[in-house]
């Protein structure tokens, strides 16, 4: 029998058959075989009768399971498919029944990577013509990415247990475990306190009445839009756009460089800065901003080029969505340097920068002082833990404040941080740098990034 419908037939599926003997059914073969030997042997015909008894039940098994025609189909449900890394997911299978003949005795085992678990494993008894059974497993993960579910594995036995046939369907799933998003509160970082604050600009034009960019009339537009000039020209009722508000725009960049981070697993820096950026643009989604994400290689979500900011317009939720599944696949970079993100926010850098920063020297901290020329604000989020990691790159002269050497950023051992020359090169181009340390909340450095904001502001800093 296998899945879908189909019956193996002739002599390629009864050897499938006999190679399905189980370690009873093999081991009633082999003394079935040695009493006839035996038998032979000492002239025992009742040992004979014995032997061929033992040698024929595990073959009769087998070719009884070989002529079984049961058809059955099956189906997997993920609840949700795309499930933050910790949290758990509900797999439901079903199994129908879709033969005129009842099944017997079968057996699911269900393929998932080991970092789901183990492989759940289910018996269903006999399932009537037309019938079907359900049966669900959970599956969870600390680590983020794209897990593939299945196949699913189907045996079948004899009710002795002599035989056993492994049948696989074709079709499999994918579960997607994203960054860990946590809720942030809303402050003020510059670009606007909304995705439509009261400082938006207007996407029309108003210099001048040439400006407008009119549109043909439409049922129960008001009259009072008609613009004649444009009606006159084209020989059809025109009436005004209306004026439409720019969204504020976002960018997240985060640095994904091998040599910038230490260590891996769920509590890393590196991960916590995916965990931060995810917590960002939806953050940013939600309150009406237009948001990209933007890597050290230059890569760019939800698009390329200026173009490239997803927001309500777009769909929010078909925008995080994008963003989710780019942020859990993403990994680290073999770069040494942020000039491709320069690059790319040259082309369009304009809004709030938020930055995801590992190690950095002189050099990389003076590449980053300079995207935030167009910039509307620019905060940078440090974790403490990359702070030990090799920046490479050509790093300036050591800072006696800066214990970790070569101007990079991050903290001393212990007492109170001490700016690093990397920092201050950030600050004096009016970047708000914020270091995290192991293992603190994202709102809690989000909120610490509005008071270092207005403290440097209140001391004159820019």
């Amino acid at each position: 029998m296998e899945p879908g419908g189909r019956t193996a037939r002739g002599p390629a599926g009864l050897r499938v058959a006999l190679a399905g003997l189980t370690t009873r059914g093999r081991s009633f073969l082999a003394a079935g075989i040695a009493a006839g030997v035996c038998a032979y042997v000492l002239g025992q015909e009742d040992l004979l009768r014995v032997g061929l008894l033992l040698a024929a039940l595990p073959l009769l098994c087998a070719v009884a399971v070989h002529r079984t025609r049961h058809r059955v189909t099956s189906s997997r449900r993920l609840s949700p498919a795309r499930v933050p890394a910790a949290a758990e997911a509900r797999v439901r299978l079903r199994v129908d029944n879709v033969s005129r003949m009842p099944t017997g005795l079968l057996m699911l085992q269900d393929r998932v990577p080991y970092v789901l678990g183990p492989r759940p494993r289910f018996v269903l008894d006999r399932i009537e013509p037309g019938g079907r059974r359900e049966v669900s497993y959970r599956v969870r993960s600390d680590l983020r990415g794209r897990y593939p579910l299945g196949p699913l594995e189907l045996r079948l036995a004899d009710p002795f247990g002599m035989c056993e046939l492994t049948r696989s369907f074709a079709a499999h799933d994918t579960l997607t475990v994203v960054p860990r998003v946590e809720p942030l509160p809303p402050v003020r970082l510059g670009g606007g306190t909304q995705g439509y604050g009261d400082g938006r600009r207007r996407s029309m034009a108003v210099a001048g009445e040439d400006d407008v960019l009119p549109r043909g009339y439409r049922y129960g537009d008001d009259l009072r839009r008609v613009h004649w000039r444009s009606t006159a020209r084209h020989g059809e009722l025109m009436v005004r756009r209306e004026e439409q508000p720019r969204r504020s725009r976002c960018t997240v960049l985060l640095d994904t460089r091998r040599i910038a981070y230490r260590g891996a697993g769920p509590g890393s820096a590196f991960e916590w800065s995916v965990s931060g950026a995810a917590s960002v643009l939806t953050h940013m989604l939600e309150r009406g901003f237009s948001v990209r994400l933007l890597t050290d290689t230059g890569s760019q979500e939800p698009g390329e080029g200026t173009a490239s900011f997803g927001g309500a317009g777009a769909g929010t939720a078909e925008a995080a969505g994008l963003l989710m599944d780019t942020l859990a696949v993403i990994g680290h970079s073999d770069g040494a340097g942020l000039s491709r993100a320069r690059d790319a926010l040259r082309q369009g850098g304009e809004g709030l920068l938020v930055a995801f920063l590992g190690a950095l020297d002189e050099e990389q901290a003076r590449i980053v002082a300079r995207m935030r020329h167009r910039a509307g604000g620019a905060v940078a989020f440090v974790p403490e833990d990359a702070d030990d990691a090799d920046a490479g790159g050509a790093g300036g002269a050591d800072d006696p404040g800066d214990p970790g050497g070569g101007g990079r950023v991050g903290p001393p051992v212990g007492g109170a941080p001490a700016p690093s020359a990397a920092e201050r090169v950030l600050r004096e181009a009016g970047w708000t740098v914020v270091r995290a340390p192991r293992g603190v909340a994202m709102a809690t450095v989000w909120e610490r990034a509005e008071r270092e904001r207005v403290g440097a502001a209140g001391g004159g800093d820019r």
